[in-house]
């Protein structure tokens, strides 16, 4: 009986890193679509109120409770989409010159400080959204927890993704995009 180098017991890296890219990219997928469907309705209602209120002296007055509704989940969903592919705003100016290891730890104590701050908007989304949800917005009637809710989704997501950040070996982690775009074109010809 010969042993593989690979037991049933132990997954192959390659296995899990593909894996994971293909459930990164899903949400990133699932993720993106949600917003376009927010913006096209956001538009298709400011348009069409915007066009019976100046046509028609007439409107729908639903248009602007549901617009902003959209507005503030377009704008958690992309922030969770943002921290996905490593696109939020970050001053690397000091820490580019330290040596790789600890840079690398750094990282790690950014990552850390970010699961802390994430984890404060679930708490204060989740007490927002318990005190809101039996109040209803006047036109839409549409609780207004719902404001509240957006956050504290986009609070777990973006928890999750940074505990596995934390927690993961860093060859499966999806690495940060380079400041340099002819560096990512190279890096994206060769692969």
């Amino acid at each position: 009986m010969s042993s593989s180098p690979h037991s049933p017991s132990q997954p192959r890296k390659g296995t899990i890193q593909a894996a994971l890219g293909c459930l990164s990219r899903q949400t990133e997928r699932a993720l993106n679509l949600l917003m376009v469907l927010a913006l096209v309705a956001m538009i298709a209602l400011v348009f069409t109120n915007v066009v019976l209120r100046y046509g028609f002296n007439s409107g729908i007055s639903v248009s602007v409770e549901l617009s902003r509704f959209l507005f503030v989940w377009v704008t958690f969903i992309g922030t969770v989409v943002g921290l996905m592919r490593h696109e939020h705003l970050s001053v690397t100016t000091f820490s580019d010159r330290l040596p790789a290891p600890v840079q690398a730890l750094l990282g790690r104590l950014v990552t850390l400080v970010m699961l802390g701050c994430c984890l404060m908007l679930v708490k204060g989304s989740y007490a927002q959204t318990l005190l809101n949800w039996n109040n209803l917005s006047p036109i839409s009637g549409v609780p207004v927890g719902v404001f509240y809710l957006a956050g504290l989704i986009a609070g777990v997501l973006m928890s999750i993704l940074l505990v596995f950040r934390l927690l993961a070996p860093r060859h499966l982690l999806r690495q940060p995009r380079s400041q340099d775009p002819s560096q990512e074109r190279a890096q994206e010809v060769s692969s």
